[in-house]
This record gives C-alpha cells, sequence and structure tokens, in this order.
C-alpha cells in the first residue's frame, strides 16, 4: 500500500510549524514520530493534503523534570522517557504504562505526546493522562492553551486539537512519595494493542492505609474511563477482599464493548480481574516507595 500524494513540509522554528499547519487546515496533519500516522497514510485511512515534520524544532524535544511536575516535549521518544531514571522516580506510572507500548524499535521511534494526539482508546498513554490529570500544550498561529486529560479525548481517535494546531507537550503532576501506581494489561501478544487494561493509582495514610483510589480503564470505551474507588477502600488495609469489591463493583458499572479482538462478556471478565491485580500492584507500590524514602 502506498499513501495518496501530500506536500511534505519540514519547518526548523516553532513559528514555521504555527504558519504551515495554518495555511493547511483541515487538510494538515503533523508528523511526529509516525508510528501511529505512517500506517494510517500507507492504507489511506488518512490522507491529509499536507505533511508538517516538526522534529527539526529543537524546543520540541527532550522532557523537563521539576519538584513538582515532568513535561515532555512533543518529539521526545518513547524509549527517552521509559530509560529516564528521574522520570520513573517523580512519575513511575509513565515508565509502567510505556513498557506495554510495542517494541523497542518502534519505542525508539514513537513519541509520548504523538501517542496522547492519536487519542487511540486502547493506547497506554490516553489513560496515564487522565488518570493523573496531566495537561497538553496545544497551539497554534492564534496563540497557545491548555488542556485537561479529562477534556483531552472527545471519542477514538479524536481529540481536543483542532484544525490548524499542534500538541507541544504534555505535564505530569510529580506523585506524592505515599502513592503507588501500576498497569496492567492483556493483550494476544506481547506489545499489541491491549484488549483490556488498567491504570491504578493508590494513595496512603502514614500508617499505610488507603486514603485515596483511582483506576483509568483502557480498550473498554471508546476514551478512557476513570473512577474513583476510594470510597470501597478508604480506610482499609490492603486484602483480596478490598480489591475483590472494587473490582465487582467497576465491571458491573462499566459496559464494556464487543469488536473482532473480543466479546464485551470477555472484557467485562477481565476488567474485574485486572482491576483487582492492578489496584494489589499500586498498593504494593505505594508501600515500596514509602520504606524507601523512610
Amino acid at each position: 500500500m502506498k499513501p495518496a500524494p501530500f506536500e511534505y513540509l519540514r519547518p526548523n522554528s516553532r513559528e514555521g510549524v504555527f504558519e504551515a499547519l495554518a495555511r493547511a487546515g483541515e487538510d494538515g496533519k503533523v508528523l511526529a514520530g509516525g508510528q501511529s500516522l505512517i500506517p494510517l497514510l500507507s492504507m489511506r485511512l488518512a490522507s491529509p493534503k499536507v505533511l508538517v515534520d516538526i522534529n527539526q524544532v529543537p524546543e520540541f524535544s527532550g522532557f523537563r523534570i521539576s519538584a513538582d511536575s515532568v513535561t515532555i516535549g512533543a518529539t521526545a521518544r518513547h524509549q527517552q522517557v521509559l530509560e529516564s531514571n528521574q522520570i520513573k522516580d517523580s512519575v513511575p506510572l509513565l515508565a509502567q504504562a510505556l513498557a506495554h507500548v510495542a517494541h523497542p524499535v518502534i519505542r525508539n521511534r514513537g513519541t509520548c505526546v504523538g501517542s496522547i494526539a492519536h487519542a487511540d482508546p486502547s493506547g497506554e498513554l490516553t489513560a496515564v493522562l487522565a488518570l493523573l490529570d496531566g495537561v497538553v500544550r496545544v497551539e497554534s498561529v492564534n496563540g497557545s492553551r491548555e488542556v485537561t486529560g479529562s477534556d483531552f479525548f472527545l471519542g477514538p481517535l479524536e481529540s481536543a486539537v483542532k484544525p490548524g494546531e499542534v500538541a507541544t507537550q504534555v505535564t505530569f503532576p510529580t506523585l506524592p512519595l505515599a502513592m503507588g501506581t501500576s498497569c496492567v494489561e492483556v493483550a494476544r501478544r506481547h506489545g499489541d494493542y491491549a484488549l483490556v487494561g488498567v491504570c491504578s493509582a493508590v494513595l496512603l495514610s502514614e500508617d499505610s492505609r488507603i486514603d485515596r483510589a483511582r483506576i483509568a480503564l483502557f480498550s473498554v470505551g471508546p476514551t478512557p474511563i476513570v473512577i474513583d474507588v476510594t470510597e470501597l477502600v478508604r480506610d482499609s488495609s490492603a486484602n483480596e477482599e478490598s480489591w475483590r469489591r472494587a473490582a465487582l463493583h467497576i465491571a458491573a458499572s462499566v459496559e464494556s464493548e464487543g469488536d473482532i479482538h473480543a466479546s464485551a462478556e470477555y472484557r467485562s471478565n477481565l476488567v474485574a480481574v485486572l482491576v483487582r491485580k492492578g489496584l494489589n500492584q499500586a498498593y504494593e507500590n505505594a508501600i515500596s516507595r514509602m520504606e524507601q524514602n523512610r
């Protein structure tokens, strides 16, 4: 398969990118890592008239870490983020999720911001953004705006990025030392898109009891599904009954969607299994983080 003809532009400045996208309007697409876009072009599921390559803009590369946040640029690669010990310490869920993303060859080229902007409901990083209340900066010739994780995903492969705009960075809050996270999923093969996935975050009190717990489901509905399960497990010490109660509640309250890969009933069963597993792992990771920093 070959893509439909398009004009290829490679600006070397932010302003050049914004101007190119403004001229292209709805006919333009941004190329960063290309691991999602190029297959769509090759299968002609997307046929933009203009492709704007942003890889020559220095300001879009790398990541920044401060005391209270981690900011990842538009062309920072999955593998760069996965290998950063500073990011693992500040936002462990990023590394936990990225370990499930495709394979090393793809992670060496694919970008975190691009994965989020692609808005695939099966993507791990979409769930990370939604669960951690991350913020995406979107820019154009008209200026910049920030979109929270709860507002960013509009539907399958549909985000809040409008024609003429580009997602230039994403910011995640640094996680408290008393918070543990996890990312678990089931896929046909490691590296494939998940049939069902769960990102979990559990915050503990000083006496190691559960103070707050949330999960984000992916590959279940058209967008990541964030659920607060605090009331189901608050003030309890971790035990199988706590996780089982939360898992059954979530599985019963979420309407899973069936497709050619898995039936709705099978997905519902996976939700119950993975929520229980994910919350337990998040709790254990919270205990470990607290012990390491005492």
